[in-house]
């Protein structure tokens, strides 16, 4: 079996796929990759499914070799990326040779970096799945000598890349009103549209924490409230009046008030935003939200149709007109004009 093999990794890097779904009646949410949008990307990259797991990196990235000849494709956050000597290009795949040492990092932007792998990471699943769940220590968190089983890769594209979704920077957040929205008040939930919330430095895959200047935001009576089932993109008030966006490896239930939850396809830029990052709020109805939505099947079909060679043969472009291919000839007599 081909493996690969962890020469240097920052903290906090693990295995990660799409996660566990179903165990929320026992207290265990779904975790998986925190930006599941990178997931999609390097199914795409490689032409493979999307339920193979990969490696989840933090910002200071690591290097691997391997044993055998692989393909690889790199998605979430932009690092920087060598293979020996050669620079690679982010949100591409690669053919990686025995002998080769792949660096990574630091990122650029963003918080998670994905290195996937033809035939995926095949570390033993537990539950149903190979992701770690760090918060409540299934699966480990990855350490330098870690060599890691790979899956049979059935073959695929290489040398592809995507223009991925500009997710690493903040920016406005689309909310559905939830189950506790009503319980602030209107100039609340106005101050709260109005307001720009700054990432804080405290954050992990349970959730970042946002700040912000002027008065806390809280509810009437939220000491009393009862505890019910939250999930990722919720955002909590904490007894401070300081809002937390929930991510995967979030707690199953929460007694917090809840102003609002993010729209699914707004997540992965929310969960992407590193510390220091703007992020703005806007509430919008669910047939706006619908508007927008798309299952994760449909955003794979989208990426899978959106990949291009990393080299285009002129043969096939379609817009090669478009280019000027000669630089420096002229029809000759504007210059000869000029010159008499």
């Amino acid at each position: 079996m081909t493996s690969l093999t962890v020469l240097k990794i920052g903290r906090g890097a693990s295995v990660q796929d799409l996660g566990r779904p179903g165990h929320l009646a026992q207290g265990l949410s779904r975790g998986g990759a925190a930006d599941r949008l990178a997931i999609l990307e390097g199914a795409a990259l490689l032409g493979q499914s999307p339920d193979l797991a990969a490696i989840e990196l933090t910002a200071l990235g690591g290097s691997f070799t391997i044993d055998a000849p692989t393909r690889i494709a790199l998605t979430g956050a932009p690092m920087r990326a060598r293979l020996g000597d050669a620079s690679l290009r982010w949100s591409a795949s690669y053919r990686m040779e025995p002998g080769e040492v792949l660096t990574l990092g630091p990122a650029k932007r963003g918080v998670w970096s994905y290195l996937h792998v033809g035939g995926g990471i095949a570390t033993e699943p537990l539950m149903g799945s190979r992701a770690a769940h760090q918060s409540l220590g299934l699966g480990p968190i990855l350490q330098e000598g870690d060599v890691l089983p790979l899956g049979t890769d059935g073959g695929g594209p290489v040398e592809r890349h995507l223009e991925p979704q500009d997710r690493f920077a903040g920016g406005p957040i689309r909310l559905l009103p939830s189950a506790h929205t009503a319980l602030f008040s209107h100039d609340d939930l106005e101050r709260f549209q109005s307001t720009s919330f700054t990432r804080d430095q405290r954050g992990n895959r349970q959730g970042v924490r946002l700040s912000h200047d002027g008065a806390p935001f809280a509810t009437k009576g939220q000491l009393g409230l009862p505890s019910e089932v939250v999930v990722p993109g919720d955002i909590q008030m904490t007894g401070e009046g300081t809002p937390y966006i929930l991510l995967p490896e979030c707690q199953t239930t929460g007694g917090y008030p809840r102003i609002g939850s993010v729209v699914p396809v707004d997540l992965p830029c929310a969960a992407q935003a590193g510390p220091g990052a703007t992020l703005d709020f806007r509430f919008v109805s669910r047939e706006e939200a619908m508007e927008s939505h798309m299952s994760e099947a449909d955003i794979l079909s989208a990426l899978e149709g959106a990949t291009r060679p990393l080299l285009r043969d002129p043969r096939e472009m379609q817009d090669l007109l478009s280019y000027q291919l000669i630089s420096g000839v002229t029809a000759g007599d504007f210059v000869e004009g000029e010159d008499t």
